[in-house]
């Protein structure tokens, strides 16, 4: 079993969330949801955007770190989109076994931060995701791998960026999700091995 902190889009807690920590939680593994919005969901990119540009980025990552305060040293760091660049900066402030990056990727000079020594990651996207930046990917593997850690990256077909949210219907995509949690779930259980 593994511990997860589990961040989301800018979007919020959607169902997409849900269902992953579901997905998680009924492979063995004890996953956090940190909530950052208080609840509040957003139906499209521009207003959830805007929310997070409202709260500002030091805000957000004082508050990914205040929401994984009370797990242990070792967990796995994962999130969507925006959250996956708060789960980038929380594992680069605390002791992660291993970080998932679900359609997002930040260069550390973003984040002002150093790769930690050997963390493996495991970066997710589909092909034609309006918001992928194919530089920021690149960046990241490199930075890992420079820092010793295993480095998985997966492109899935189609558009969708959040194409795992059952709720997004132009951007779901059954089979890719079906295939990147059989991947994220081969990756966690690697890294228990």
């Amino acid at each position: 079993m593994t511990s997860i902190a589990l961040f989301h889009s800018a979007l919020g807690v959607r169902p997409g969330i849900s269902d992953a920590a579901e997905r998680l939680r009924a492979a063995g593994h004890q996953v956090s949801v940190v909530d950052q919005y208080d609840g509040l969901v957003f139906d499209d990119y521009a207003t959830g955007s805007a929310h997070t540009d409202q709260i500002g980025f030091p805000a957000l990552m004082q508050a990914a770190l205040d929401g994984v305060a009370e797990l242990p040293d070792g967990f796995v760091a994962a999130g969507f989109s925006n959250g996956a660049g708060m789960a980038e900066y929380v594992a680069t402030r605390r002791r992660c076994a291993g970080l998932l990056l679900f359609s997002g990727a930040l260069p550390l000079d973003v984040l002002g931060a150093a790769w930690p020594t050997g963390l493996p990651v495991q970066i997710h996207y589909s092909l034609d995701d309006p918001f992928r930046r194919q530089e920021w990917i690149d960046a990241v593997a490199s930075d890992a791998t420079r820092g010793g850690g295993r480095v998985e990256t997966f492109d899935y077909p189609g558009t969708g960026h959040l194409f795992t949210d059952p709720s997004l219907p132009t951007e779901y995509d059954p089979a890719a999700t079906e295939l990147l949690w059989q991947r994220a779930l081969a990756f966690l259980h690697d890294l228990t091995d």
